[in-house]
């Protein structure tokens, strides 16, 4: 079975390449999607200079809608979830996460950082649940209603709804991975407002 792997991103024309480029040499993911989620820097150019496809949307539509039309457009049925602005991804890191599910152990993995940075790595050990790397089958995804309404609240949906179905969910541990913090690419402030933002569209999720 071959894998699709979607990329969502919103200006991260700095570190796409290199995720693009790492996925590229596994030889399980035959496709490679990046939805330009309203990009307004030179993301989507980028990612297809380094041979992804990809789907440009017009305005920032958020996470959840992002990583729906991508999975929509994914030809295969076993898709690779993975954040625009990771560092230190190889290809371990994709087999790791990939070979749970292709091998029928598991129906969604998680990948978790470890011995990456401070920060990430506890931000993850708490909380999970909120990792943007995952591995799952098509059509459980399709089966969740309104996903594509939970923008930074994606990983929150797709967490409670395999539990409450009594899918098979198996935690990856992904070292020496880690990404960088909404902080460092705005500023403090403006990092700290779109921080506050992800974690209104969470509490939202948790409520629907």
């Amino acid at each position: 079975m071959k894998v699709s792997c979607i990329i969502p991103a919103y200006n991260e024309e700095k570190t796409i390449a290199s995720i693009i480029d790492t996925v590229k040499r596994v030889n399980e993911v035959n496709e490679i999607i990046v939805v330009s989620d309203g990009s307004t820097d030179a993301t989507a150019i980028v990612a297809k200079q380094a041979g992804a496809k990809v789907i440009e949307l017009q305005e920032n539509m958020g996470k959840g809608a992002a990583v729906k039309i991508g999975i929509e457009n994914a030809k295969n049925d076993i898709v690779m979830l993975l954040d625009a602005d990771l560092i230190g991804l190889n290809e371990q890191h994709v087999l790791d996460l990939l070979l749970p599910v292709l091998n029928d152990e598991a129906d969604m993995t998680v990948g978790i950082f470890v011995n990456g940075r401070l920060t990430t790595d506890l931000a993850q050990k708490i909380a999970p649940f909120l990792s943007g790397q995952r591995v799952l089958k098509k059509h459980i995804f399709n089966n969740i209603d309104n996903i594509e309404f939970t923008k930074y609240g994606i990983e929150v949906a797709l967490t409670r709804y395999l539990r409450k179905n009594n899918f098979r969910v198996k935690n990856v541990e992904l070292p020496d991975l880690t990404h960088i913090m909404k902080e460092e690419k705005l500023g403090f402030k403006e990092g700290f407002k779109a921080r506050m933002k992800m974690y209104r569209d969470i509490i939202k999720t948790l409520k629907m």
